[in-house]
């Protein structure tokens, strides 16, 4: 089944909750895929444990290597677990960016959530310049080998294909370039892994509403990771919605 999660990044208090109810009115009914959140973790235990029987998959946004240890600050695939967690986010553009993440590390994140029994949502995406330089599938295509933990399959690992001067700018790819980039990516799975074929890869990059049905109905997308539009349960449900015009 396709997956639409939503990243709030650091966004959130906990009147948040009350988007999250407003949009499990919407999920009761029928609706075409999987939905996760993927909140703050100061409010991930409360919204799991307030909405368990919701359907909504609860996710973490990031996580450290070890299962617990003297690393202060940091939050263990086993504690998002815990708090109610089913799957969590590594690698994502603005932590490779902003805290200097290599694909190794991604790659050591990946395997401790699957540790502790969480899916991975494994994030990849090449630079304006990459880009501009032409390099967008060499880049995509190393950061997948290299990312991808032993033991990684249909069942334990999703891959989300960020284009990162596509986050939060407004700009989206072309339909052709996204499906270019998802084709690539289902090779190389396939490739590489026995279930390669099945696994989920999703699009994110300035997801809305406008635009969500165009970029699910293109070949090898298979969901979508949705940054700003996932924080309002109108604008979030549209995108979810638009299963319902393709499939």
């Amino acid at each position: 089944m396709p997956l639409v999660a939503g990243n709030w990044k650091m966004y959130g208090l906990r009147r948040a909750a009350g988007e999250v109810e407003a949009l499990t009115r919407h999920l009761s009914g029928a609706h075409g895929c999987a939905v996760a959140i993927c909140p703050p973790a100061t409010l991930l235990a409360a919204l799991a444990d307030r909405f368990r029987d919701s359907g909504i998959i609860w996710g973490g946004q990031d996580c450290d290597v070890e299962p617990e240890g003297a690393h202060t600050g940091d939050i263990s695939a086993e504690m998002l677990a815990d708090a109610g967690a089913r799957t969590v986010i590594v690698g994502h553009s603005e932590r490779r960016r902003d805290h200097h993440e290599t694909d190794a590390l991604v790659r050591a994140k990946a395997r401790a959530a699957h540790r502790a029994g969480l899916s991975a949502i494994v994030c990849l995406g090449e630079t304006e310049a990459e880009r501009d330089s032409g390099r967008t599938l060499a880049v995509v295509g190393r950061q997948l080998a290299e990312s991808l933990p032993e033991g990684a399959g249909a069942a334990n690992t999703v891959v989300a294909y960020e284009p990162v001067w596509a986050i939060g700018t407004g700009r989206t790819p072309t339909l052709e370039q996204i499906g270019e980039v998802h084709a690539h990516l289902r090779a190389a799975l396939a490739e590489r892994l026995a279930d390669g074929a099945g696994m989920r890869i999703l699009y994110g990059g300035s997801v809305k509403p406008a635009n969500a049905a165009d970029i699910f109905a293109v070949p090898d997308v298979d969901g979508g990771l949705i940054g700003g539009a996932s924080l309002k349960a109108g604008d979030f449900w549209a995108i979810i919605s638009a299963y319902g015009t393709n499939r």
